[in-house]
């Protein structure tokens, strides 16, 4: 039985312009999950700052999450509702 979960996901991009694409290829992977989404690149500090609002299989938001994490050079918090975070 899939454990559902309502949450958010906050992603710092250490570089933006190196590693944005690999991000949104990610979280359009996995975009059944995603409610909402807030984007500010922070063209200053060549960072970016994606808010997601998740609601969806708690296995496969951390599988995103673990995807994100991966690419190094991110920074992934995960909140969620009703469930242990990793």
């Amino acid at each position: 039985m899939m454990e559902n979960s309502v949450g958010g996901v906050v992603i710092v991009v250490e570089d933006r312009e190196k590693l944005a694409p690999k991000v949104n290829g990610i979280l359009t992977e996995y975009g059944d999950l995603i409610v909402g989404r807030v984007g500010l690149p922070y063209r200053e500090k060549n960072k970016y700052v994606i808010t997601i609002v998740v609601d969806g299989d708690v296995a496969l938001v951390n599988e995103m999450v673990g995807k994100l994490d991966s690419l190094g050079e991110v920074q992934v918090k995960l909140a969620l509702s009703g469930a242990c975070n990793p």
